[in-house]
């Protein structure tokens, strides 16, 4: 087994998580198969307590695992299906240590950091590294390594000491070290300065790590005389020197690696010249190309509670980026946070609550994502109830599901009180309950979680279709509420149809207005399988339905291999998507990042 250890140096918030994605995707192309661990040096068991405001999304895996951001980068980039067991926290790792030490494991001896918790990570590393991910029998040949946090902080000094222990067990030839680092451009004379990349590294030395290779972030490409410096004071050779500047969207970065030949020098650290061929990364390139001249634009409206972060909907905007571009439409992301919608905001704040309005009707389309917690419920609703009224194309996910069935008891049935347990314990139309088998007194670990089969009672529905006609299909989940399996009758006489159910056949997970362009509501999260060229299904009926052409696609039983870039077009010759105009294409956006728009209030991209 190769190791490559990615680690990060002056500041947070350089993108390693995207670097170590960039770095595993280039060496799959170059014929390799590759894992990814990443290393959280917080105290936390895993992130699923964490508030996305303060942490980003909670990334959801197929065996249940809550986790880092930083997985679904890594199963994006390289379409693969992580564990649990991939992301590495402190918390973990004592806990494993404190079990040890409670059945005796030690023998008596004194438990210390050194040598036993970090022998612990050793050993955490290596046995998660042989894990199969990509569906193939035996062991990758790489793991790539995040090691999260900068170099210097406190809690990761058990991480580095153990991963300095770790490099002299596996030995030359095995292992790796990239170090992510900033050279940043003073305004006031416009120069590239070295010195926090040098005073970095030698502090990553002091700690007995050496890096092999220098990724350096910059606004622009580093001046030659900068490499040579950077060669002379930090003992890395200048072909060793990667610039990571600012590029349109973050596909570019695997490019950037292989164009300044980051994969020959991984690769002579490595002693894997002769085994791996030159990267093929054709698909790659032209889908990231479509991206970046893509005009037409598609404005989604993104009705949610953390407005004021977009990684806390990270995997929400990459599968509605993976479904524009296959459906050859730049995104436009109109964020508005669902309170700014409610009644009460239009007393005390109404310039912010006609501002919300007007994105909401300009948009083409609507999505309201999962969260929790009764705060923006309200202004949800009233999204849920626009969409339904106007016949916008709407998305509704896991609570986003939910809010459109207590919008369409409270207006369809009249049950002014409709309402979730989880914010009105005392409703007499609790449309949606607390599930039986959850915990009201422990909140780590005890939801709905991982991957669950949905079977699609009606083969005619929109989203069966989308699906490719599939009688089920196995999707993740992250939830503790669901809707009540004693009012869906009284629903579905009304109109409602939930058409996606359970094993068991009470539990709902797929729901549809039939007579609507286009309106879904999942309990499940499709955007965590949402990948490159391989958009989710009702992502993709998403757009589709914006742009006027969802029929092209249900018609398409293999539509989401054939709408990738690199033909643009349905199997039968048609171009899949062509020209929509409305009446907002010539409105501005507020700035462009990873490919997408944004416009609205608060801290995006």
């Amino acid at each position: 087994m190769k190791y490559v250890l990615v680690t990060g140096g002056v500041v947070s918030g350089l993108g390693k998580g995207v670097t170590a994605s960039s770095i595993g995707l280039l060496l799959k192309a170059c014929g390799l198969r590759v894992t990814s661990i990443k290393i959280d040096p917080y105290l936390n068991t895993d992130a699923g307590t964490m508030s996305p405001s303060e942490h980003g999304e909670v990334f959801v895996l197929d065996d249940g695992g809550e986790v880092d951001l930083d997985l679904g980068n890594y199963e994006r980039f390289l379409d693969i299906k992580l564990t649990r067991d991939n992301n590495i926290t402190t918390g973990k790792i004592y806990q494993s240590v404190i079990d040890k030490e409670r059945r005796g494991d030690y023998l008596g001896k004194t438990v210390q950091v050194v040598p036993h918790i970090t022998d612990a990570i050793q050993e955490w590393i290596e046995r998660v590294a042989i894990v199969p991910v990509d569906g193939k029998e035996g062991p990758a040949d790489v793991c790539v390594i995040e090691l999260g946090g900068t170099i210097g902080d406190i809690e990761s000094m058990p991480f580095i000491e153990a991963l300095g222990q770790f490099s002299y067990h596996v030995g030359p030839g095995n292992f790796c070290l990239i170090h992510v680092s900033l050279v940043p451009v003073l305004n006031v004379v416009g120069e590239q300065k070295t010195k926090p990349t040098q005073h970095s590294v030698r502090g990553l030395r002091g700690l007995g790590l050496t890096p092999n290779i220098l990724a350096c972030r910059s606004t622009k490409a580093l001046d030659e005389n900068v490499t040579i410096k950077l060669s002379q004071f930090c003992h890395v050779p200048a072909e060793n020197i990667i610039t990571l500047y600012d590029v349109p969207n973050i596909w570019h970065i695997p490019l950037l690696l292989r164009d300044q030949k980051a994969h020959e020098a991984i690769l002579k650290s490595l002693n894997l010249m002769g085994v791996a061929r030159e990267p093929n990364l054709k698909e790659w390139t032209m889908r990231t190309e479509v991206c970046d001249t893509l005009c037409n634009p598609v404005r989604i409206a993104m009705v949610g509670k953390y407005t004021g972060l977009s990684d806390a909907y990270l995997s929400v905007l990459k599968a509605l980026l993976h479904a524009s571009v296959a459906c050859c439409r730049k995104l436009i992301v109109e964020w508005i946070a669902a309170g700014d919608l409610e009644d009460v905001t239009a007393k005390e704040a109404p310039d912010a609550h006609k501002a919300a309005w007007d994105r909401l009707k300009g948009a083409d389309g609507i999505l309201v994502p999962g969260g929790f917690g009764d705060r923006g419920v309200q202004g949800k609703i009233l999204a849920a109830k626009y969409a339904r009224e106007k016949n916008v194309p709407f998305l509704g996910i896991c609570l986003g599901m939910q809010i459109a069935v207590i919008e369409f008891a409270r207006s369809i049935l009249g049950w002014q009180d409709a309402n979730s347990t989880e914010f009105d314990p005392e409703t007499k139309n609790p449309c949606v309950i607390f599930m039986p088998e959850g915990s009201k007194t422990h909140m780590g670990g005890t939801m709905r979680l991982g991957s669950r089969r949905t079977y699609f009672r009606l083969a005619d529905c929109k989203s069966a279709k989308l699906y490719g006609g599939m009688k089920f299909v196995d999707e993740r989940h992250r939830h503790r509420y669901e809707v009540n399996p004693h009012m869906t009758s009284q629903l579905e006489d009304a109109g409602l149809s939930f058409v996606g159910k359970d094993e068991t056949g009470r539990r709902m997970e797929i729901v549809e207005l039939p007579n609507h362009p286009y309106f879904i509501g999942v309990q499940f999260h499709p955007e965590f399988k949402s990948r490159p060229g391989k958009p989710s299904p009702l992502f993709l009926g998403l757009i589709a339905a914006v742009c006027g052409q969802l029929e092209v696609v249900l018609q398409n039983n293999d539509h989401v291999s054939s709408v990738v870039p690199k033909t643009i077009v349905t199997s039968n010759g048609q171009s899949m998507m062509k020209a929509h105009q409305n009446g907002n294409v010539t409105k501005h956006s507020n700035g462009l990042v990873n490919g997408v728009y944004s416009n609205g209030n608060g801290v995006h991209f």
